[in-house]
């Protein structure tokens, strides 16, 4: 089987592959990304450096042999409200031009699409429920929900085979920061760990719906293997995560950590980054996917000794 992802080179891509060469049914997989993924060794991989909005890097990686497609590339949230030609260009147009390219290719991959809690906006209710429509109030939100709504259309059609996964937070994310707007929830945790301090731009009270990378991945492939008649018509799942507040993220720190750890953290609170942060649901009604077999974690201190076992340590 040959997979394509987009985006492949990212902190989730090559966790990614690293689970999916584990599998007996992968034969050959293919990363593209602005740069190129290193450090990946096995001869099953191809990486290709390029841009995913260009028709005729991407039509040269979409071939009939394309059984499955992981859609994993975006232009992040704060940078897609900053730069708007940008971010319509790959979060939406990038995703129409991979979509027609499977269309036209005639064999109905199997296509898994990350989305975010940023499709949602406006006043919420206390728990998100999957039926309450999407009313994002950021670029990057309204360009995640079409992408949505077009591989929904395309599913429907019988042009793809698509899946959309609606991502919590994912925290804690390892690297540098960037420029999403979500950027301080795993800043407020990284940084400190490594002996920098750390700013949270957020009142400590602010609410976020969060998924360890560990279990993102994990949701990824179960996402995958779904049968498309357990999903029915209804093509995008939210996923589960915790709901956490700024504040007990830094407490969760302190317990594991310890206070000089802990203390590493300033509260300066960003108006703009509040103000995107502030439409995005806390919780959601997370029923049907854990009918359909999706887990999340357990809490957030599970997810602080995650990373310290699993990245800070390597």
């Amino acid at each position: 089987m040959k997979i394509l992802i987009t985006g492949g080179a990212g902190f989730l891509g090559k966790r990614l592959v690293a689970r999916l060469l584990a599998r007996a049914d992968i034969d050959e997989i293919v990363l593209v990304d602005v740069a190129p993924a290193e450090g990946l060794g096995d001869p099953r991989v191809r990486t290709v450096a390029g841009d995913i909005a260009d028709s005729t890097l991407m039509a040269s990686l979409v071939d009939a042999g394309t059984a499955g497609v992981f859609h994993l590339a975006a232009v992040v949230s704060g940078q897609a409200e900053a730069d708007f030609e940008l971010g319509m260009r790959i979060n939406l147009d990038a995703s129409r031009l991979l979509l027609d390219l499977c269309r036209q290719r005639g064999h109905k991959p199997r296509v898994v699409f990350t989305s975010s809690v940023a499709v949602y906006g406006g006043d919420l209710p206390d728990v998100v429920t999957d039926d309450l429509a999407l009313r994002p109030a950021s670029s990057y939100g309204t360009q995640k929900a079409i992408a949505e709504l077009l591989l929904a259309d395309y599913s429907r059609r019988g042009f793809v085979d698509g899946r959309v996964l609606r991502l919590p937070t994912v925290s804690v994310r390892p690297g540098l920061p960037n420029k999403a707007a979500s950027s301080f929830a795993s800043g407020i945790i990284r940084e400190p760990l490594n002996g920098e301090d750390a700013v949270c731009p957020v009142a400590p009270e602010t609410r976020l719906w969060l998924l360890s990378p560990r279990r993102a991945v994990d949701c990824l492939i179960h996402g995958f293997d779904l049968d498309a008649d357990a999903l029915g018509r209804q093509r995008a799942i939210n996923l589960p995560g915790i709901t956490v507040t700024a504040g007990e993220m830094v407490a969760s720190l302190r317990r594991v950590a310890g206070e000089e750890v802990a203390s590493r953290v300033h509260w300066e609170r960003d108006a703009a980054i509040e103000r995107i942060v502030g439409t995005w649901p806390g919780a959601w009604n997370t029923a049907r996917a854990e009918t359909l077999g999706f887990k999340g974690d357990a809490n957030f201190e599970q997810v602080v000794r995650a990373y310290i076992a699993e990245d800070l340590r390597r």
